[in-house]
């Protein structure tokens, strides 16, 4: 069974779906250099943080411009971790954590094996995404599950597979790549930025649900 994070929520209503629901983590979207429906402002995102209860993770996710970029987003908005997105290397990850306590988890793209090994001893876990070349995620787009799974059996992170997830194909995804936790964001919209609180329950049931192998 995978842990869900339910990521890009943008307001108190989806946040308590997400948390009534099941999550195990919620990702609140903030400082990014693309353009997405699913950005909060600093503020807004420190007031979500602040309603999400104890043992469910509050997760910022951002594109800060460096290191000391994402220190001072995390003493501004308060989350249990952070996402990075962008290219750090394992000395600013050792940095981001040694400066504010908390866990750091680097997105990384599917293809970039080389890349999760380098942080493998520096990260907290890995998230691995379908990205576009700036290193944004939410692109809707599955990547290779199979590679994923050798990347879970490689690593000694915790490994979180993103990327093209919905409430349809999650317990395949798990099946498959057998990975620490699952992140969903656009794979339970209404619309950009807004939840469908049924897709929301529906994938983190599906996301626990165990599949035959096919024979």
């Amino acid at each position: 069974m995978a842990r869900v994070k339910i990521c890009g929520l943008t307001d108190p209503a989806d946040l308590r779906a997400a948390i009534e629901a099941g999550a195990d983590a919620v990702g609140i979207i903030s400082a990014v250099s693309v353009d997405t429906p699913r950005e909060v402002d600093r503020g807004t995102a420190a007031e979500l943080v602040a309603e999400v209860p104890p043992f469910v993770t509050a997760t910022l996710v951002a594109m800060p411009e460096d290191a000391e970029h994402a220190v001072d987003l995390v003493r501004a908005i308060r989350p249990d971790a952070i996402q990075l997105h962008g290219e750090f290397d394992a000395e600013d990850i050792g940095y981001i954590r040694a400066e504010t306590g908390i866990k750091v988890i680097p997105a990384i793209d599917s293809t970039d094996v080389d890349r999760a090994h380098a942080l493998d001893a520096a990260a907290d876990a890995v998230l691995i995404d379908s990205t576009r070349d700036d290193g944004a995620g939410g692109t809707g787009e599955t990547h290779d599950w199979e590679s994923t799974g050798d990347l879970v059996e490689d690593l000694a992170s915790p490994v979180i597979l993103a990327g093209g997830l919905t409430p349809d194909n999650v317990a395949e995804a798990v099946r498959v790549a057998a990975p620490f936790a699952v992140d969903v964001a656009s794979g339970v919209e209404r619309e950009g930025g807004e939840k469908d609180h049924t897709a929301v329950a529906t994938f983190i049931q599906n996301a626990g649900r165990e599949l035959e192998v096919p024979t």
